[in-house]
């Protein structure tokens, strides 16, 4: 008997103890609702009412999961379709950037090609004067301008392009301000805060001058190889481009930034000359180089070439009496052997007023930059006015 009842003490011990414990448990829930959700979780334990301290986390968990608005598996679920959605219009706007800025470069890269270079004799890029809501086509070259020069800021730098992003927006240019000449007018890209005057001085682009000079015999012999009659009664020869105006013809090395190589292999001594200047804009669709003829009795009128920031450098072949260049308002003439730089987007008309007798005018024209656009400001141009491939 004492056996049996210590073991039935023993037995009933750890009962009471468990029973407390329950207790407890019961007593210390924060409100009747959740006690009685927590014995319902209880008995889903199969435990009936009747757990241990043992059994805690698991109804911890189980109440929490009751507390939630929407059952932990949606929640994540939505989460995760919300993340992917994000994503998925994140990627979206990176393509249409990029897919805006490829159409933008091309679409400048055809209209540069079709204006960037000259359209008839090498004095005249253009067929006359623009106003002054024409530079860049208007707001829509412009804008094509500026993702270009955007697209070359990612790719490397906005240091030093204060002036060439102000162009790019369409800034104020020659014409639209109070006090500045209308004789200057760009028809494509102004350039504002450089130095401009109808004539730049020879030092401006010293080396370049004196290269061309020293090569006027090579350059003569070259337009010997290459000169016809000029007299429009036989078919244009190769290489010759279709005259704009009456009287004036071409064969250009260098056509909107782009070389000829027929046009070059024909004439040696030009090439070689090139390939030697320091500041030709052989990589841009405002560069051109070539030979210019006019015939007595021509004239090409008032025109403005498309940007300031290029210097038109004419070396004198050939130049009989009564031929005359007025740049600006300014008269001065062609010397044989020597070179003339001339700012091409002033106002300006050619003329040879000679007789037949004296035959035509002959001159090399090589398109130089200006000595005051900077390196940096060189290189993004040539990004955003590149020719087409």
């Amino acid at each position: 008997m004492k056996e049996g009842r210590g073991s039935f003490n023993v037995e009933r011990g750890p009962r009471k103890e468990r029973e407390a414990q329950s207790g407890m448990w019961k007593g210390n829930s924060p409100a009747g609702s959740q006690g009685a959700a927590m014995e319902g979780t209880g008995g889903e334990l199969g435990v009936q009412g009747n757990w241990g301290p043992e059994d805690a986390p698991g109804l911890l968990a189980r109440a929490s999961l009751t507390m939630l608005p929407w059952p932990l598996p949606l929640a994540s679920s939505a989460l995760t379709l919300l993340f992917g959605a994000l994503t998925s219009l994140f990627l979206w706007y990176c393509y249409r950037l990029g897919s805006q800025d490829m159409q933008a470069l091309g679409a400048g890269s055809r209209a540069r090609g079709v204006r960037g270079g000259p359209v008839g004799c090498s004095e005249a890029s253009g067929p006359g004067p623009r106003g002054p809501r024409d530079p860049g086509e208007g707001p829509r070259t412009e804008g094509l301008v500026s993702r270009r020069l955007r697209a070359y800021a990612r790719r490397y730098s906005w240091a030093g392009m204060g002036r060439v992003r102000r162009a790019a927006q369409g800034g104020p240019g020659p014409g639209r301000g109070p006090g500045v000449l209308g004789i200057q007018r760009p028809g494509q890209l102004f350039l504002p805060d450089l130095p401009s005057a109808p004539f730049v001085p020879r030092d401006a682009q010293r080396h370049d001058v004196e290269l061309l000079e020293s090569s006027f015999p090579a350059i003569l012999r070259d337009f010997g190889a290459v000169s016809w009659d000029f007299s429009g009664t036989t078919p244009l020869p190769r290489g010759w481009s279709p005259p704009l105006a009456p009287g004036c013809y071409q064969l250009l090395l260098y056509q909107a930034g782009r070389c000829q190589p027929t046009n070059c292999r024909r004439c040696p001594g030009a090439y070689r000359a090139l390939r030697g200047l320091r500041s030709f804009m052989s990589a841009n669709t405002f560069g051109n180089a070539g030979f210019s003829v006019l015939l007595p009795g021509a004239r090409l009128e008032g025109r403005c070439g498309p940007t300031n920031a290029r210097v038109r450098c004419h070396l004198g072949l050939k130049i009989p009496p009564g031929c005359e260049l007025v740049v600006g308002g300014e008269p001065q003439c062609w010397a044989e052997g020597h070179c003339l730089l001339v700012d091409d987007s002033f106002l300006h008309t050619v003329a040879h007023n000679g007789s037949p007798e004296d035959g035509p005018r002959v001159v090399f024209i090589v398109d130089l930059w200006h000595p005051n656009v900077a390196g940096a400001e060189r290189q993004a141009l040539d990004f955003v006015f590149a020719p087409d491939p």
